[in-house]
């Protein structure tokens, strides 16, 4: 995988860029100005991340990821990540058949749900998952592969299915490891 170069990533005019990030240079990212990334963060290959995104240090974001943070934004706390395909959008059309939908219809003709996105300390999404306008991930929620997410978790839980539900504890025993990362870095 190419990653962009220091230069590269500095000329996208990011709102603030920690040190060792890398993304990709097949990545797609709209919206710079409003996108905050911490250190040794990564973003891969054929990802599109949009809007008001605020990622912390050590998040990965892995293949074919679409964070679309709209109006409202997405946050993703410190060591917090998506699997290969996951979707993660905040705002989202009306599907009843009241109103029109898509991007080419003005908003007067619209009913888009907006509402942010917090991604906790430590949540992990499996591959293929969707996250909802207005889901809060608490810290250390473990998602399923394709689970689709539409109401927020509880803390160190593991979800799993369509709609996400709580199938067990997640242990903490990761906490320190982090503690001793931290130590080293």
């Amino acid at each position: 995988m190419a990653f962009l170069t220091d230069q590269q990533l500095l000329s996208l005019g990011f709102k603030a860029l920690g040190k060792n990030v890398r993304i990709s240079a097949k990545a797609s990212i709209y919206n710079p100005e409003q996108i905050e990334i911490g250190d040794h963060s990564r973003i891969d290959d054929f990802c599109v991340i949009s809007g008001r995104v605020s990622i912390g240090r050590n998040v990965h974001i892995a293949i074919f990821c679409n964070v679309a943070g709209g109006s409202e934004g997405i946050r993703f706390d410190d060591f917090s990540g998506l699997a290969y395909g996951c979707h993660v959008f905040s705002q989202s059309d009306d599907y009843s058949g009241r109103t029109l939908t898509n991007p080419t219809v003005p908003t007067q003709f619209k009913n888009e749900k907006k509402a942010a996105i917090s991604i906790g300390r430590h949540c992990i999404v499996g591959t293929s998952s969707l996250i909802f306008p207005g889901v809060s991930l608490a810290e250390g929620t473990a998602v399923g592969a394709m689970s689709m997410v539409v109401k927020s978790t509880e803390p160190w839980k593991i979800y799993s299915g369509v709609p996400a539900r709580i199938l067990k504890d997640r242990s903490k025993d990761l906490l320190n490891l982090e503690e001793e990362y931290l130590k080293h870095s």
